[in-house]
């Protein structure tokens, strides 16, 4: 269908009356690392600890996602790239919305991150940068697939066959080699809740 065609509804309710009923700043909480460094796990607690103290949320994690919207895209360079496309286009309509999405993707390259930042606004986007060595991830394997990626079962993966672009200036550095899970979960909520203005 030809863009000219299109004709995007202007809305009556705009996203200040939906931030006032919601008491909160929506932002796009974005967690970013390799496989097995521990996002979705982080992502989660943060979650259980902002729904606790009364935020509302919303969790976008790599595998559930993929496994209903994006489940006709595969891993190569340009599939990654339009895997991470919608989920900012899906992120930037859940912020209008009034909430605060908290997502977990792999996200390797640099240039997606910021198309992100750009697509949500950069006061939206706080990128926590879940660093932890490729050695340690590998270790953990939870999936079994560095073990595939290393025989060559799966093509692409991050890490090993596809390079990971470490954020230059995330908002937040969390190593999970260094770190227990509760201590790290509660240094992203010290971190990230001055931010989202509950009023």
């Amino acid at each position: 269908m030809s863009e000219k065609n299109i004709h995007p509804n202007i809305f009556k309710v705009k996203q200040e009356q939906r931030i006032a009923l919601m008491k909160q700043k929506p932002k796009l909480i974005w967690f970013t690392g390799l496989s097995g460094s521990g996002k979705s796990t982080l992502a989660n607690g943060t979650e259980v600890q902002l729904h606790e103290k009364g935020f509302k949320t919303f969790l976008l994690d790599g595998d559930n996602v993929r496994a209903g919207l994006n489940k006709d895209l595969g891993f190569s360079e340009e599939d990654r790239i339009e895997n991470i496309r919608r989920i900012g286009e899906v992120s930037k309509l859940m912020l209008d919305a009034g909430l605060i999405v908290i997502s977990a993707f792999i996200s390797p390259f640099r240039h997606d991150r910021k198309l992100i930042e750009q697509l949500v606004g950069k006061d939206n986007f706080l990128e926590i940068f879940v660093d932890c060595p490729l050695e340690i991830c590998e270790q953990r394997d939870v999936k079994g697939l560095y073990k595939k990626a290393r025989q060559g079962i799966i093509q692409n993966f991050t890490g090993i066959n596809s390079p990971y672009e470490k954020p230059l200036s995330p908002f937040l550095r969390v190593q999970t080699d260094q770190m227990e899970l509760d201590k790290a979960i509660q240094l992203i909520i010290k971190k990230v809740q001055p931010e989202l203005k509950k009023y």
